[in-house]
């Protein structure tokens, strides 16, 4: 009998499990892993190509291989033969690499675009959607079903490449590149929160979701990880991105218009308050309640009563004015300070300086202490900027640009008027603003090359620096380095003699002659560009000109054969001979 019994619970167990598994598939929603991988685009094989306002492709090799005959074509990923075509009359279809019609199964097939994301690509690599009886699904770039076409639309979640918005019936959701829900498809709104680290991206960004109420919307949270993290109780609600927590996520929200703070579910400062704001550099929170002011830590604590007319945050210094006009001043940690209400503390180089503001008949005058309270630079500057190591960015009593030392020796003259790193390096561009030159300096100050009019580009691991008739590299060891070590790869490499420009192979041999008034390196397709007489072409790495000097551009161009490239919006591109 007990036999029987159990037969019986794990026949109906058997059909159970598959009657969910069948109500997934019709639903066409995969309830499987949170987790999904951005494909990697290694190699561009494919590009838009533009003639006379009418868009088609070329391979890599500068091969047209469809025609320049429709009004739009978007190449979601260049690694992949999928183009989406789209002609005068608005009618859209997929063709491959041998201008054959693809995915023909489909009423019609396009590119999910990236919203809210730095990136050179800004479709989805992944999936594309498709149409079938007015609903949208996903497939895959070989045309397999990842869901059934069961959404009335389907578009990118602002900063989460991977991630779609869904909506059904007027109802939002989240679902991932795989199919997976990862947030029901029950609201009005859904918003991704905007958190971001340099390490992560927006990896552990969750979302901000809205219902609506009979007094109107009301908004709650749910994490990264699908849970609801606030209920839709909140006629506002924001996630302080500006605090970097991974493990906690910090909101300010309201309820009928009354501001508190929450950390995770846990609620740190009650809604009592007409505003809250926050303050980044020294971890509090500025509150105000009928028109009076006080401080809170990023705990909770209040450090500074409510009853100031007015707070300002200096620095590392808390500036609170009093209804009588008197100014008390409160350090970081609610301490009260006997520093003068008319100077301003700054920690700088994680605390190992202070850098002093003090405010004088209308005049701010800058200076420097160590962090036992010596001043090591003289209050004789009208700005100071700490840059590295134990160096400033100064600026004298005629508005002229140095750079200090923390003795106040000068090591870098103070006749600029702009001094800045290279692109987030420590090499410095330091511009002479009436002979229109830039002088770069390694971190020990000391110059490497001047050069008029530069721009600075990043590639290959190095710094490229040109004007229209100079190029040189910076290497990560603040070094000039010759294009033979930036472009291993090449035959060929661009060569200044005297004031032309030539072609040399590694060995320095001239392989085309000195003719050339600009020239560019080759590129990773094997074209460089020449100019003359303020006009550009191509020529490729056997040395064979592939067109004449005839484009007139403003820019140093990128060549795929006759072809040059047009950036445009972000990350979107294509190449054009017009």
């Amino acid at each position: 009998m007990k036999k029987k019994i159990l037969i019986t619970v794990v026949i109906l167990a058997i059909i159970a499990i598959t009657a969910i598994a069948i109500f997934f598939a019709i639903k066409g929603i995969s309830k499987g892993s949170r987790n999904y991988e951005i494909e990697n685009v290694s190699e561009y094989n494919y590009f838009v190509l533009q003639e006379n306002n009418k868009y088609g492709v070329i391979d890599k090799s500068a091969k047209t291989i469809i025609q320049p005959n429709f009004s739009e074509v978007v190449i979601p990923n260049p690694q992949k033969a999928v183009f989406i075509c789209t002609n005068e009359n608005k009618e859209i279809k997929a063709l491959n690499e041998k201008n054959e019609q693809i995915l023909t199964n489909f009423e019609e097939v396009t590119g999910i675009r990236l919203k809210n994301i730095a990136s050179n690509l800004m479709y989805e690599k992944s999936v594309l959607k498709y149409k079938e009886n007015d609903k949208y699904g996903l497939i895959d770039y070989s045309g397999k079903k990842i869901t059934d076409a069961i959404y009335n639309q389907i578009q990118a979640l602002e900063y989460k490449e991977g991630e779609l918005l869904v909506e059904q019936n007027g109802n939002y959701g989240v679902i991932n590149i795989k199919g997976t829900e990862l947030v029901p498809i029950k609201y009005l709104n859904i918003h991704a929160d905007g958190y971001y680290t340099e390490k992560d991206g927006f990896k552990n960004c969750g979302y901000i979701v809205a219902v609506k109420s009979e007094k109107g919307y009301r908004y709650g949270y749910i994490d990264k990880d699908g849970k609801e993290t606030l209920e839709t109780n909140y006629n506002e609600l924001s996630r302080i991105t500006d605090i970097k927590d991974d493990n906690n996520i910090y909101f300010i929200a309201s309820k009928n218009g009354q501001y508190g703070i929450y950390k995770n579910s846990e609620q740190l400062i009650n809604n009592e308050y007409q505003s809250i704001s926050y303050n980044k550099n020294n971890k509090l929170f500025l509150l105000e309640k009928s028109k009076k002011f006080g401080i809170c830590d990023i705990d909770g604590k209040q450090i500074i009563d409510v009853k100031y007319t007015q707070i300002d945050v200096n620095g590392n210094t808390l500036y609170a004015k009093t209804k009588e006009g008197t100014v008390d001043v409160y350090d970081a940690k609610g301490n009260k300070s006997d520093l003068p209400s008319n100077i301003y503390k700054y920690d700088v180089a994680d605390g190992k300086y202070n850098l002093i503001i003090t405010n004088k008949d209308g005049k701010s005058l800058y200076s420097v202490q160590d962090k036992a309270g010596n001043e090591v630079i003289k209050p004789e500057y009208t700005y100071l900027e700490y840059l590295y190591d134990d160096l400033f960015i100064a600026s004298n009593m005629q508005n002229q640009l140095g750079i200090l030392d923390v003795n106040g020796n000068t090591k870098l003259d103070f006749k600029y008027s702009s001094i800045q790193k290279i692109k987030e390096s420590r090499l410095i561009q330091a511009l002479i603003k009436d002979e229109n030159k830039v002088d770069i300096f390694n971190s020990q100050i000391e110059k490497l090359y001047e050069i008029e009019k530069p721009t600075f580009v990043e590639e290959n691991d190095y710094i490229k620096v040109y004007n229209e008739t100079d190029t040189i590299y910076l290497s990560k060891e603040e070094k000039l380095v010759e294009n033979t070590e930036v472009y291993k790869q090449n035959k060929l490499f661009a060569k200044k003699q005297n004031d032309k420009w030539s072609f040399a192979d590694k060995n320095g041999a001239i392989k085309v002659n000195a003719i050339y008034d600009k020239v560019t390196d080759f590129n990773e397709f094997g074209y460089a560009g020449i100019n003359q007489n303020g006009k550009w072409g191509a020529i490729d790495q056997n040395g064979n000109i592939v067109v004449e000097p005839t484009y007139e551009l403003k820019s140093e161009p990128d060549f795929l054969g006759k072809y040059y490239k047009v950036v445009f919006g972000y990350g979107e591109c294509y190449f054009t001979n017009k």
